[in-house]
Order: structure tokens, then sequence, then C-alpha cells
């Protein structure tokens, strides 16, 4: 099975407001770039959006490893919270519908072909993936301030 590193970011101009997302996927020595934005969204909306895209990028089965500054994605995962939403109707333990449902049931409908892990990294730090998709992620939000309508619909 191949491996693929997917670091992904998410950028919003207010909150909400005008959003960057970025990812960049690497396989085998080679890297791809991919990033859009969203004249109305939130921050978090745009770091899901970053994952959702950077997995819907895999043509094939993968052992995919995703990168993100989030602790929102990365906590959903790997301490399972996503497994209790989704058990309990998708409401949080304080009984609260969870926030950006189409989202993560669309990350884990692309999941569903893959082998994924997600690895928490410090964001704006010395990650040099994780600096570039934060790169990316302003610039769309830069592009977007200078444009008419949403470039992802």
């Amino acid at each position: 099975m191949k491996h693929v590193d997917i670091y992904t970011d998410g950028a919003c101009s207010g909150n909400p407001g005008i959003g960057g997302w970025a990812a960049i996927l690497i396989y085998n020595g080679h890297e791809k770039e991919i990033s859009g934005y969203f004249r109305e969204t939130t921050n978090n909306r745009m770091e899901l959006f970053a994952v959702l895209q950077g997995l819907k990028q895999l043509k094939e089965s993968c052992e995919v490893a995703i990168y993100t500054d989030s602790a929102y994605i990365a906590n959903a995962f790997n301490s399972k919270y996503i497994d209790a939403w989704q058990k309990n109707s998708w409401k949080t333990v304080a009984k609260q519908e969870v926030k950006n449902i189409d989202l993560w049931k669309a990350i884990l409908l692309e999941m569903k072909s893959h082998r994924v892990t997600f690895v928490k990294v410090k964001g704006h730090s010395d990650n040099e993936y994780n600096n570039r998709c934060d790169e990316l992620a302003r610039k769309q939000i830069e592009l977007c301030s200078k444009t008419d309508g949403d470039m992802d619909l």
C-alpha cells in the first residue's frame, strides 16, 4: 500500500470571514500543492476542508498520515471524539449539535478506503510544510479579497 503524507492548514480573516485552505501531498519524493478560498466561513471549516480536499486527491487506497496544527481535528480522531459524536447522533457530551457535521461526514467517507492517522504539529513553528500550507492559505485569503465569488463552489 502506498504511503502519502498530507500537510493541511486553514486560515480565516475574521471568524467568520474570508477563509483560505491548503494541503500539500507528498508521495515518493513528489509534492502536490492545492489551495482555495471561501468568502464567508470559519477557521475550523477551513481546517476541515483542507483535510477533505487532500484526501479527495488520492486515486487509490493508501496509508495516509495527515499532519495538522488543528487540535480540533487531531483530537477528534486521536482522542476518539468522532466515534462518540457518531454514537450520540452527532451530539457533544453537552448534548449540543457537533459543528461542521457536513465536513466531518465527508472526511469520514473519504477515509473509508484508506488507513489514515492524524499527527498534530505545532503551528507557526519550524515545520516547513505546515508553514507552507499556512502561506498558501493566507495567499488565498488575499486572492479572495481581490475577486468576486467563491473559488471552491
